[in-house]
């Protein structure tokens, strides 16, 4: 896993957000062996969890990547919770905040259907395969089909199967 993105990662921890990585770090935490060039996770859009993100972020100029004027990052509590998603460019790398996964579902069902895992910052929760394959089956792009053929072959290998 790149380093850039390990230690945002350890930064979110650091901050006490509530997320769970979902998308194609999920997968490379699970042993899929494509690259992956942001950091997806799911979080908890209240004012509170975003000011944590905020903080986590603080120093690393994060700034909007889907408007070209790409405005810095300047939440306050009093409209934090008005954003259902944020797509964030950092010095570390890209950071894309979903309030829900496609084919998994919203916060709550997440972190249902997510996993704990150890990184060098501490624990850290991390989307289940089986929801890492229905998201990736709902996006249905290229890069998805691999991850998901590789996704499988893991399970199959975990089961005690051939894949």
């Amino acid at each position: 896993m790149p380093s850039g993105l390990e230690s945002l990662l350890d930064r979110l921890i650091r901050h006490e957000v509530e997320f769970v990585v979902v998308g194609g770090f999920a997968a490379v935490a699970h042993g899929v062996t494509l690259l992956t060039q942001d950091i997806d996770i799911c979080c908890r859009f209240t004012p509170d969890n975003l000011m944590r993100l905020q903080g986590a972020l603080s120093g690393l100029q994060p700034v909007h990547r889907m408007p070209t004027e790409r405005p810095p990052l300047q939440l306050v509590p009093e409209t934090a919770a008005e954003f259902r998603n944020l797509y964030l460019e950092t010095a570390w790398g890209q950071l894309d905040c979903l309030g829900e996964v496609l084919g998994v579902g919203g916060y709550d069902e997440v972190v249902g259907q997510s996993i704990e895992v150890q990184l060098p910052g501490g624990p850290c929760r991390v989307l289940a395969i089986d929801a890492l394959i229905r998201a990736k089956q709902a996006m249905g792009r290229d890069k998805d089909r691999e991850a998901i053929l590789q996704l499988r072959a893991i399970q199959e290998r975990a089961r005690g199967r051939p894949a």
